[in-house]
This record gives structure tokens, sequence and C-alpha cells, in this order.
């Protein structure tokens, strides 16, 4: 229903916000499972190897969940201002309000919270979202935004990021988080590999992988620092001003890909230097005893050397083995 001119005659109401982001909720209870699975069977590993088998678990599950997560996080980039603002367009009320900026791979998120939350007979509480990924428009989800008739400090800050705008930042971030998402996703994959390499004790290579995979992670905060350091427009509310910063997922990023950096460099110096304490780490010491019986030469002369024996020497010794004449 339109007044005239197809304006709204009144202004929707506040979005209901979930109390949290329900895709990072999936990804860490699917990590969450496999971390209580392994647990429940950590009593079957004897000694020492069930404290390494036990930090190993943490640490690649931990990097696992990191990698997929800060995919979908809202919170690279963050900034919050508080201010007084007018709430309509065409209105002289003015209200007091907090207004939040975070900025992702594929869009930015502006939510506005009154102070208190009833105000001018409007509850004040609003969360929108507007993505610029390659599949999405974002103009036209500001668009949509003006026809809905949001509040206008939500569509002032989001005026900021259209490809109109003067501050000219749109392409700038949309580039950036293309590339930034797409090094991640290839750092999931590699992290999976070296998952892979360690399972079937090519402990080297495994060491190889964590470094492409600590590479990858820290080229994606690169991407993103090229987007974050583009001069931009001042967002003014009066004598404020809303400042943004490098949020939760942009830290927790870099301290990833520090951890798998230090994780790649160990395997590659002990495998260099202390061999068998890498072996230790990786609970490899047990099959040291079968190598070395697979190595023994056994012969039928030899009195101490049974029919069962026989199966353990090497083909290339088998020429070894002499017979006597009864």
């Amino acid at each position: 229903m339109t007044l005239w001119n197809g304006s709204y005659p009144f202004y929707p109401g506040a979005n209901a916000c979930f109390p949290f982001d329900t895709t990072r909720a999936v990804i860490i209870t699917i990590f969450l499972s496999m971390l209580a699975t392994f647990i429940i069977i950590l009593p079957g590993i004897r000694g020492k190897g069930r404290l390494f088998w036990f930090l190993r678990l943490v640490m690649g599950l931990f990097v696992g969940a990191v990698v997929l997560t800060i995919q979908f996080t809202r919170d690279w980039e963050t900034g919050w201002v508080q201010a007084n603002t007018s709430y309509k367009s065409f209105s002289r009320a003015v209200v007091n309000v907090d207004i939040g900026l975070q900025i992702g791979l594929e869009g930015v998120n502006i939510t506005l919270k009154g102070n208190p939350v009833k105000q001018i007979n409007e509850t004040i509480n609003y969360n929108e979202y507007f993505p610029w990924s390659f599949s999405s428009n974002y103009d036209r989800s500001y668009s949509e935004g003006l026809e809905k008739g949001l509040p206008s400090p939500i569509l002032y800050v989001a005026e900021k990021f259209t490809s109109q705008s003067p501050c000219a930042v749109h392409r700038q971030y949309r580039i950036s988080g293309h590339y930034a998402s797409a090094t991640l996703w290839l750092a999931f994959c590699t992290w999976l590999i070296s998952i892979l390499l360690f399972s079937m004790s090519i402990l080297l290579h495994g060491g190889y992988m964590l470094l492409l995979t600590a590479a990858l992670i820290l080229f994606s905060l690169l991407f993103f620092f090229t987007a974050k350091n583009t001069p931009k427009c001042p967002i003014q509310f009066g004598p404020v001003s809303l400042k943004t910063d490098y949020g939760e997922s942009f830290w927790l990023t870099l301290v990833t890909g520090l951890l798998c950096l230090l994780l790649g460099l160990g395997v590659i110096i002990l495998n260099s230097k202390e061999p068998e304490k890498l072996k230790l780490i990786f609970n490899l010491d047990k099959k040291k005893g079968a190598e070395e019986v697979w190595d023994k030469p056994c012969l039928l002369a030899e009195p101490s050397c049974s029919l069962q024996d026989v199966w353990m020497v090497p083909p290339a010794e088998l020429s070894e083995v002499t017979a006597t004449q009864l």
C-alpha cells in the first residue's frame, strides 16, 4: 500500500535479529561434534602418544574450523559510534543511537540501536546487511532499503559503499573480498591435504602443505589490507565520526596463519635435525621394532631360525638360504 508517488505512508518495523550467525553456529557444531567423537576413543591410546595425538587433533580441527568459518563472518573490519542524529527523512525528530558498521568479505552489515531502544514511540533496533559479492547487486540492495524506508543513519552509511558514491571504495572492497575468499578456500584444501599426508605418515610433505596453508592465509590478509587502507570518505554524524578498525575475524585469521607457519617449520626442522623425536610426536616409534625384524636376515641353516622366520626375510636375500643333504 502506498500513499502517493510510490512513497510509503509508514516506516516498517525493525528486522528481527537472530542472536547469532547460523552459518557460524553450524560449522562450529560440526567441528565440536568431531572433537567429541575423537575424545571418546582417546582412552584407547596408550602412553605418551595419547597427549601428542590429542594436541594434533585439537590444532588440526582449530585450523580447519577457523579457515572455514571466517569465510562467512562479517567482522573483518568494525566500527561503532554513539551520536544524536535524525531518525527519518523529512523529520526533525532527533534520537540518541549506537551506529555500528561491520565489513566482511562479501558485504557490509549496519546496525542501529537506540539509547534507550524505545524512542519517539518506536523500537529502534535494526540490523541490515548489504551484500557485494559477484552473485549479488549492492546497488539493488541499497535501492530496496530506500523503498522500505529504512532509517536515515543506515541509508547514509550504506550510501558510502555504493558503486556511484564519490568515495569510490565499492570496487576495491568487492575485488579484495573476492580474492581473499578464494585464497581462503585454497587454504582449506591444502589443510585437508596436510591432514591426509600426516595420517599416511608422510611427515615432510605434510609440513610443506602446512607452510603452503600459512602462506595462503597470510595472502588473504594482504588482499583485505589493500581495501582497508584505501582512503575513505568521512562518515560524519554531527560532531562525531564513525571510524573502523580491524575486527575479530582479521586477527583470528592472522593468529591461525602464524600457527600454521610455526607448525610447518617445526615439522620440517625436526625432520632434518631430530627425526626420532618427530616420529615420537606422530606415534611412529612402534614401527621401529618391526623394521629391525624385517632387516635382519634369517637362514634355515641356523639352529635358532624357524620356518616361520623365513617369511620375514626380504626377497633380495632369499639367495642366502642354504639346504643340507640328508
